[in-house]
């Protein structure tokens, strides 16, 4: 009996920030349009999304100031590393995010990204900016967590 195939869902790269920044409501998953040396180099995890932003115009989704490093053996085929990148979203969810985007202090974020059956997978998140004491409960919050898995653990 042959094997099945077990599906790839190790995070290439994440966006550790995102979580500290914004308090993430809601995530969806999308497809990205690469091109042939781009995915090559997002399979070598040579992928950066800290800085990047999801943007919506003329009823598409695109994955802004997002890195992806030149692969090595492309020569002309390779493209500029932060160009925008097409987002594969339904026409509703699109238009779901564009008036969730509209709302202040609301940003789309990528959090991860990864393989899917061979396909690269971005999971964006609709993030609202936290205030600065926000932030510095979760700090609290951690560190309670952190001391008392070491009390248990002793």
């Amino acid at each position: 009996m042959a094997k099945k195939k077990t599906i790839q869902n190790d995070a290439l790269a994440t966006n550790r920030k995102a979580r500290f920044n914004y308090s993430i409501e809601e995530t969806v998953e999308a497809g990205i349009v690469l091109t042939g040396t781009e995915i090559k180099s997002v399979r070598a995890g040579q992928i950066t999304i800290g800085d990047g932003f999801v943007t919506i115009h003329d009823g598409q989704a695109y994955l802004t100031n997002v890195h992806i490093a030149n692969y090595e053996q492309g020569n002309q085929f390779n493209v500029e590393p932060t160009r925008s990148r097409i987002l594969l979203l339904h026409k509703r969810q699109i238009q779901h995010l564009a008036v969730l985007a509209k709302e202040s202090g609301v940003t789309i974020v990528p959090l991860k990204v990864y393989l899917k059956k061979g396909f690269a997978k971005v999971l964006i998140g609709v993030g609202r900016g936290k205030k600065q004491y926000d932030k510095r409960q979760s700090i609290k919050k951690r560190d309670v967590e952190r001391d008392l898995k070491r009390q248990f653990k002793n």
